[in-house]
């Protein structure tokens, strides 16, 4: 599934599924995502790699909880739900999330890395260069996990 639009394809597939199926929350939601990829395409005037596709998935999923958030504070239950069972069909999609336990052994290995090619340990000063390891490590380890995890983790780190 590495060809650009296979994404696409495979939403496509799993619509038709959902549709037989009479799912109507899991069709929704996959009509939203094969919209939100289309669009992409559109503006990039050419299909998706998959790399693109994971990344409008990952921001579609980053919506979803911010939303979640300000539903929460305005006492609707109701919604909050709704866009919870969103982010589990849009997952489905996306390479597995990293635990903590996990981001956390990759955050100090980045940084021990940084800090052999810096010369010294890195300080909280050095925020950027330190997130930047850390995210060439998980693309590179083909993993994916929150930034405000990774972020109050890199945070943590440097400040120790």
């Amino acid at each position: 599934m590495t060809e650009p639009g296979a994404l696409e394809a495979l939403i496509s597939q799993q619509i038709v599924t959902a549709m037989k199926a009479r799912d109507a929350e899991r069709t929704g939601t996959l009509r939203l995502i094969k919209n939100a990829l289309k669009n992409k395409a559109i503006e990039k005037r050419a299909p998706l790699t998959q790399a693109e596709g994971e990344q409008a998935l990952a921001s579609m999923i980053k919506q979803r909880r911010d939303s979640i958030e300000q539903f929460a504070k305005g006492n609707r239950p109701d919604l909050v739900a709704k866009e919870q069972a969103e982010i589990v069909v849009i997952e489905d999609f996306l390479p597995k999330a990293l635990d903590e336990a996990g981001l956390a052994t990759l955050v100090s290995e980045a940084l021990a890395e940084l800090a052999a090619s810096l010369g010294h340990k890195p300080n909280p000063k050095e925020m950027g260069p330190a997130m930047k390891a850390v995210q060439a490590k998980l693309q590179a380890a083909g993993l994916r996990a929150d930034g405000r995890l990774v972020s109050d983790l890199v945070k943590k780190s440097l400040a120790a």
